[in-house]
């Protein structure tokens, strides 16, 4: 047979977690058509001596919603290994949107998701190209994509819809909740992978009111995750107050949907929240019960500035600067009033949320660039301070500019541990595409495998390689990627185990607008092959970014063709 692509002499890790073997592999049409012999030429012949040939990963967890439209590259993630990406987490999105209404999307994804307004405006232009979301799905398949995307319809744009600003301040009418019911159906009628919303106390949107979810009455959550039933779709839900453990088993026991929830970290709420969830996770897994809690093996770290406080909006005293504009946000941050009152809350915070804020790190400080890369803690005890006086104050002197690095959850190895080798969790929380500013887990991967695999040794290279492509693919219902089988669409990548790893942080401004996000570099993937079409080699794209483009939109979890 004659390839389009063959690779040869590499150790084939197949997906499965089962051991790896030597064999070759052929691609034509898009297909693997030959795996382990795969006895004849090919037009191009890509040499895997002494590495790995694996699926491209699938990263059930980011937010390039909005920079789909602008970046069909969808940078960084292919530059790590992934192939396959999910859009609309956490119930957010910018589908649908009615014209009138796009201010308020806009503003959403810039308070909640850390998204730039300039960036957002100038990315998407004046005339989004897409109001309802299957006109959305199709904009995506026509702009076309570098990887393959799959969409979840977001219950804050379909709430947004339906009620307008209403919709952050009161349960929905009857008619209401037939509307979006109606919505959330025609989008999976068009090809949606599932319903996603959010209860999180930290998604607060615009003018500091909370999202759309966070208002909806359990009613409405049932009504729409009805749509799912015999439809083998997920439901992504984003965790909090009122909408649990218990919830989610009783939804899933009516509509047979599986539910992933973001996200279990260790140290997050308490020291010891994560074990009692993983607890409560085992039963439920052991009732037969799908409901899967994404993980991940990076710590998380927020870097912020104060113009933005993301990581401390949750807090109610707070809310003032979540409503106020850039002058308004400056004169808060120096009244007395207004610091005596953070001061006493931060004092009486949950301890963890306070010691990840006292550790944080000065990452960026004009005004007093000794203090760089010290803790809040260290330089507030040198100069006397309380820390909360010491951010505000430097703040201040930078005009809002001064960032701070902060370790929200997961710094603990040894807890990290138990939750990424837990049998019941999946792999997610990369966030891509969201917090562009602030931080960047898109290298999710190759971290897991750089650390995790080689240095510390914990999982194995073939047991890392499943958590990050078939097991993701499988709670997602995601039925085409993921594996090395013939027949299927040719995802794959070519690593180099001895070397694999994530980069160092790096702010770039190459966003719309000259905007800013960070960004890290990835080492050793070698190849990147999307639906058969060599897209990376070595660290360089190998396609034209304006032209033809591999990737596949998912409809239903599977491409069309």
């Amino acid at each position: 047979m004659n390839y389009d692509i063959k690779i040869t002499g590499g150790t084939i890790v197949d997906g499965s977690g089962k051991a790896g073997y030597a064999g070759d592999i052929g691609i034509k049409d898009g297909k693997i058509v030959a795996l382990g012999d795969a006895p004849g030429e090919a037009t191009k012949t890509i040499d895997a001596t002494g590495k790995a040939v694996t699926p491209g990963f699938v990263d059930i967890h980011t937010h390039y919603d909005a920079q789909v439209v602008w970046d069909r590259m969808l940078t960084i993630s292919p530059w790590h290994g992934v192939t396959t990406v999910v859009l609309g987490n956490c119930g957010f999105g910018v589908a649908p949107t009615r014209p009138h209404q796009r201010n308020l999307i806009v503003g959403t994804l810039e308070k909640v998701e850390g998204m730039s307004t300039a960036t957002l405006n100038a990315g998407l232009g004046e005339d989004w190209p897409f109001e309802t979301f299957p006109e959305y799905l199709d904009a995506i398949e026509d702009l076309g994509t570098a990887i393959n995307v799959g969409v979840l319809i977001g219950h804050t744009p379909t709430r947004l819809y339906v009620m307008g600003e209403e919709a952050t301040e009161r349960e929905a009418t009857a008619g209401e909740l037939e509307q979006m019911r109606q919505i959330v159906d025609q989008a999976l009628d068009a090809g949606a992978l599932g319903f996603a919303t959010s209860k999180s106390p930290t998604h607060v949107g615009f003018k500091g009111r909370p999202v759309p979810s966070r208002v909806a009455s359990l009613e409405e959550l049932d009504t729409l995750a009805s749509t799912l039933q015999n439809r083998d779709a997920v439901m992504q839900v984003t965790a909090g107050k009122g909408f649990w453990f218990d919830e989610y088993a009783e939804l899933t026991k009516k509509y047979g949907m599986t539910i992933s929830w973001t996200a279990m970290l260790a140290g997050m709420a308490s020291p010891d929240a994560h074990i009692a969830q993983q607890q409560r996770s085992a039963e439920l897994a052991e009732q037969g019960l799908p409901i899967v809690p994404q993980v991940t093996p990076r710590p998380l770290c927020f870097e912020f500035q104060f113009k933005e406080p993301f990581p401390f909006e949750a807090l109610p005293v707070f809310k003032p600067i979540s409503s106020a504009d850039f002058e308004g946000k400056k004169t808060l941050y120096a009244d007395a009033e207004f610091r005596t009152a953070a001061k006493a809350k931060m004092d009486n915070v949950r301890p963890s949320f306070r010691l990840a804020w006292e550790n944080s790190l000065i990452s960026s400080c004009p005004s007093k660039p000794q203090y760089e890369e010290r803790t809040v803690i260290d330089v507030a005890t040198e100069l006397g301070v309380h820390t909360m006086d010491l951010g505000f104050d430097l703040a201040l002197e930078n005009d809002l500019e001064a960032r701070f690095r902060m370790p929200v959850a997961n710094n603990d190895e040894n807890e990290v541990e138990k939750l990424i080798t837990d049998k019941n969790t999946v792999m997610g929380l990369s966030d891509a595409g969201a917090h562009a500013s602030q931080l960047c887990d898109a290298g999710l991967s190759t971290y897991l495998l750089g650390r995790w695999v080689r240095e510390k040794g914990v999982i194995s290279f073939e047991e890392a390689i499943r958590m990050l492509s078939s097991r993701p693919a499988e709670v997602f219902g995601i039925t085409d990627r993921g594996l090395l089988e013939v027949g299927r669409p040719a995802d794959v990548l070519v690593i180099d185990p001895e070397t694999v790893h994530c980069g160092k942080l790096e702010r770039v401004y190459d966003q719309p607008a000259g905007q800013d996000r960070l960004i890290a570099e990835a080492f050793g993937i070698e190849s990147v092959i999307v639906n058969g079409t060599l897209l990376r080699q070595r660290g360089e794209d190998q396609v034209d970014p304006k032209g033809p483009l591999p990737g596949a939109l998912l409809r239903g979890g599977k491409a069309a063709r």
